[in-house]
């Protein structure tokens, strides 16, 4: 069932935003799904701000 609803819209936007594109997933279940089914990791919208913090 999880793949097919991922198939309807979820995965169709991962493959279209290509390689170097961020996609955001703050669920376990969602980023699972991305690892899983389009092999690309998921980002947890605190680790991408966390990453855009200046340093000090």
């Amino acid at each position: 069932m999880s793949v097919a609803v991922a198939e309807q819209r979820l995965l169709p936007a991962v493959r279209a935003a290509g390689e170097d594109a961020v996609v955001l997933a703050d669920g376990f279940s969602c980023r699972t799904q991305l690892r899983e089914l389009a092999r690309r990791d998921g980002e947890h919208l605190a680790e991408l701000l966390a990453r855009r913090l200046p340093e000090g």
